[in-house]
């Protein structure tokens, strides 16, 4: 009892700097719009970017997996043997991204912790290894740096300048260095130069590892990502199934001896009960699907350049945004609050992002575009920001 008040003040805390999480129940439906609070919205706040969650042939293959195999696998894929669809699923995903081999896990984030705990991990490596990671990388990439032992250190966002004296200075100490970014900036919605990064990585020995959670689906010819240009710098990419794609878990694309490396040592394979049957259908799915829809793809970025030119005439900050994902940065988070609430109060749902999430005095709505937006929900949003520019577009500044 005694311990209880100690969480409860911390939750005070975060209430007083207009920081608190809340949970809410929801119910996704389609052309991009939510059910909650008994009221439907459209739905600028998911990450579902081709509509592909309430697909009719993920719903059908998930469903006739689960008949097929049952509602779970019951263990781990090295404790009783994996379900045959793996192996078919990996290849497919390896053939996709360009590289000889992929693994299939659970969630990104569980991902991330474990993979590069397992990569970067110093022991493995044989001498000092050192993660340099992009200022606004994700926490997860942060936290299974910090898992591995490494030392971690952070480049500037997007400055391969900083990035390569970084490296230069820890590669004369005699350090493996592990480069780690995002392709697409999951609250930015900026790119990664790939290419500069992966030429310093091949000029530094590096390993490259990037994230590319918000690029698969939208980026690349097939829509796999943008690392499906880049397979001959890139070593490790990581990938989701629950953002574009519609369901769940994730994929690590890779070289064979990577993937053997991290069957043995990656905990979140080696402890994780394997995807349920029903998760795989969906997946095949939607691997299906995704490269017939370049038309959705071109139509989806097109849409977030006329948006972003909408917002940039009505006074907004959208950063370098150059995806589907658009931040309004307001600055302020009573003020980013507020915005978000008189939004969803107009019938439109759209995420504040507050600090620790994205840095101090940037905290924005993050607008996430979706292929089945209607167009008219997209027209509401651009008119009530209009509406509202005047009053918080550089709130923070």
């Amino acid at each position: 009892m005694a311990k209880t008040p100690i969480y409860r003040a911390y939750g005070d805390a975060r209430a007083a700097q207009n920081r608190l999480r809340r949970l809410q129940t929801a119910t996704l439906a389609s052309e991009g719009r939510i059910e909650r609070g008994g009221r439907a919205l459209a739905n600028f706040a998911s990450n579902d970017y081709l509509g592909l969650s309430q697909h009719p042939a993920l719903v059908e293959a998930a469903c006739s997996y689960t008949k097929r195999y049952g509602a779970g696998v019951a263990a781990s894929r090295l404790v009783t043997g994996e379900n045959p669809e793996f192996a078919a699923l990996e290849a497919r995903l390896a053939a996709a991204k360009n590289q000889p081999a992929a693994l299939v896990m659970a969630a990104g984030y569980q991902t991330n912790l474990t993979a590069l705990a397992a990569l970067a991990d110093p022991e493995i490596a044989g001498r000092p290894v050192t993660v340099l990671a992009d200022r606004l990388a994700h926490h997860s990439l942060l936290q299974g740096a910090l898992l591995s032992g490494a030392r971690l250190m952070r480049f500037q966002h997007n400055d391969c300048d900083h990035l390569e004296s970084l490296l230069r200075a820890r590669a004369a100490k005699g350090d493996y260095c592990v480069i780690v970014t995002e392709s697409v900036f999951g609250m930015d919605g900026d790119l990664a130069d790939l290419a500069r990064i992966g030429g310093l990585a091949r000029q530094y020995e590096a390993l490259l590892y990037v994230d590319e959670a918000h690029a698969t689906g939208v980026f690349g010819a097939r829509g796999f990502g943008v690392c499906e240009n880049y397979a001959d710098v890139v070593d490790v990419a990581m990938g989701t199934f629950g953002k574009a794609l519609g369901g769940f878990g994730s994929y690590l694309a890779c070289d064979d001896d990577i993937r053997a490396f991290l069957i043995q040592r990656c905990g979140g394979l080696v402890y994780s009960t394997g995807l349920p049957p029903a998760v795989l259908g969906a997946i095949d799915a939607a691997m299906t699907l995704v490269p017939r829809m370049a038309k959705e793809r071109a139509a989806l970025l097109a849409r977030a350049t006329k948006l972003r030119e909408n917002l940039r005439a009505q006074g907004w900050d959208c950063g370098a945004s150059a995806s589907q994902i658009i931040p309004v940065i307001v600055g302020g988070e009573a003020e980013t609050l507020a915005l978000g609430a008189e939004l969803e109060r107009r019938g439109l749902l759209v995420a504040a992002i507050r600090p620790p999430t994205v840095p101090q005095g940037s905290s924005r709505l993050r607008i996430s575009l979706s292929a089945a937006h209607r167009p008219e929900d997209i027209e509401a949003l651009v008119a009530v920001l209009a509406e509202f520019a005047p009053k918080f577009a550089g709130a923070g500044a």
